[in-house]
């Protein structure tokens, strides 16, 4: 176990160290940072279906042994999930394309919950961005960026947490996120590898054309949304691994996302040589 991580990151080709050695997953402490898949999962509203769990098997066989066993089913967007770059630009990654080094990273936490609770349409800004760097240091390159509103907090109530609950409407969405100046700016000048929100969607819920998915689409970049419990990670120093259900040919996939902080990362601890 204490090794487990050394040798995933020895099959990613990717050398990540915390402090004097690598990450010792028997004092890391792990954060979940998925939202369970239940009746009160939310969808896109104009998703045509919801998750679904249908009992297929419960209870006690002719044999004297207990069984259970379930069918589900679920559109690919919805819940914590990742977004494939061929969701917004033709020809790129589907979800088994993304390769698995692009799925395990360094994570950077852009804490913008206070401009949200002002501005629940707020967007990241590129001063946003400066100003964390002020504090915490030059964005490394190759890294997951995490952006955190606190919007976890009103999961799973649509109106609170999409701003609307009319079914099919996306009109009147109304949360914040990313913004597109900011993206290009963390694609172009910081060369993110993922980027993710506690939020429905990596464009702000007022967006008509998505360019946020559009810029990290082109460039090959994968996204989770509707992420949850950022607001346990330090800005840096955290890793994040997030493993989508590996769908042949997929836009997305729901995705187990966690992170990985050690006793010893506060503020700058992880880089990527």
């Amino acid at each position: 176990m204490k090794h487990l991580l050394s040798a995933l990151i020895l099959l990613t080709g990717t050398s990540i160290h915390v402090q004097a050695g690598p990450i010792d997953l028997t004092s890391a402490n792990i954060v979940d940072l998925s939202h369970t898949y239940d009746a009160n999962t939310l969808y896109w509203p104009s998703s045509p279906s919801n998750f679904e769990h249908k009992k297929l098997s419960y209870g006690d066989t002719d044999e004297g042994f207990f069984y259970s066993a379930y069918a589900l089913c679920t559109p690919e967007h919805g819940g914590t999930h990742l977004d494939a770059p061929i969701h917004f630009y033709k020809g790129r990654q589907t979800v088994d394309e993304i390769s698995l080094k692009n799925l395990f990273l360094p994570a950077v936490v852009i804490d913008v919950s206070k401009q949200a609770s002002n501005n629940r349409n707020h967007r990241l800004t590129v001063t946003d961005i400066t100003d964390f760097e002020s504090r915490h240091g030059t964005i490394p390159q190759g890294a997951a960026i995490l952006l955190r509103t606190d919007w976890d907090q009103f999961w799973p109530t649509a109106i609170s947490y999409l701003g609307d609950d009319t079914p099919g409407k996306v009109s009147n969405l109304s949360f914040p996120s990313f913004g597109a100046e900011a993206t290009r700016f963390l694609t172009v000048k910081r060369g993110a590898k993922l980027i993710g929100v506690d939020t429905a969607s990596i464009d702000y819920g007022k967006s008509q054309d998505f360019p946020v998915h559009q810029i990290v689409a082109e460039a090959n970049i994968p996204a989770l949304e509707n992420l949850t419990g950022l607001s346990a990670l330090p800005a840096t120093g955290a890793y994040v691994i997030a493993l989508p259900m590996k769908v042949g040919g997929g836009s997305g996939a729901p995705a187990r996302a966690v992170a990985l902080i050690t006793n010893q990362a506060t503020k700058q601890d992880v880089r990527i040589p």
